[in-house]
């Protein structure tokens, strides 16, 4: 059974999610605070954190910054705050997804199936390795490696680098990476790909204000450069 964290200082919305999720049939955890969160995800080590930005003391924000520095732990933010440059940020410090208040906790439950899924290195043990030039990827154990260094990326991030490589010089949409990433239809800020690819091109290039693996087709979306790039 998969262990899922609701960090939330609003006892209401925090019970809502964690019946939903309890009936979904997950394990569920909850903090009402930055600190305690971290304290759960240390002693409890759960599957995916649902974490609301707007905390007291240390924010959802220092909660990611915090995970990130030594974990892939999928984290799925859960906002109130209408600013999208908070989502933004919040994507760029290595969130998987948002969510903005007032959600429906169905959406809630499937959102965290879907990155879990993504999370799930052992979903498809007979995956051969994807290739796209000195990109190798290992699909059941989730590694990365660019001219034989190791890359750390996310769930997420790993999941929109498989199906960029797959098809080195296909084009795709923004909506069609969101459809390979998220796996359903999700109403979500195309802009979050963007986001993602920056964070892609941040661990992945050489220089990321001259990406050479990660192309945009300005208009259009992104590619993954082929031998005619």
């Amino acid at each position: 059974m998969k262990t899922i964290l609701v960090v939330d200082d609003e006892p209401r919305i925090a019970a809502l999610a964690r019946d939903y999720l309890e009936h979904a049939g997950f394990a569920v955890r909850v903090a009402s605070s930055g600190e305690a969160a971290l304290d759960t995800i240390r002693r409890d080590r759960p599957d995916l954190v649902v974490l609301d930005l707007g905390l007291p003391g240390a924010d959802g924000l220092d909660v990611t910054r915090e995970i990130r520095r030594g974990s892939t732990l999928p984290v799925i933010m859960l906002t109130a705050r209408d600013d999208e440059l908070d989502k933004l940020l919040g994507l760029e410090l290595g969130a998987d997804d948002y969510i903005t208040k007032p959600f429906s906790p169905r959406e809630l439950v499937a959102r965290v199936r879907a990155v879990l899924r993504r999370a799930d290195a052992a979903a498809n043990p007979s995956d051969e390795p994807i290739r796209a030039g000195d990109l190798a990827l290992d699909l059941p154990r989730m590694r990365a490696e660019l001219a034989g260094r190791a890359i750390d990326l996310t769930p997420t991030e790993f999941s929109l680098l498989a199906a960029l490589a797959r098809q080195p010089g296909r084009i795709f949409t923004r909506s069609q990476l969101l459809d390979a990433v998220h796996g359903v239809a999700f109403e979500s800020y195309e802009r979050a790909i963007d986001t993602h690819i920056k964070n892609l091109r941040r661990k992945l290039e050489p220089d990321p204000r001259r990406p050479v693996h990660i192309l945009t087709v300005y208009g259009v979306g992104y590619r993954f450069a082929d031998d005619r790039s």
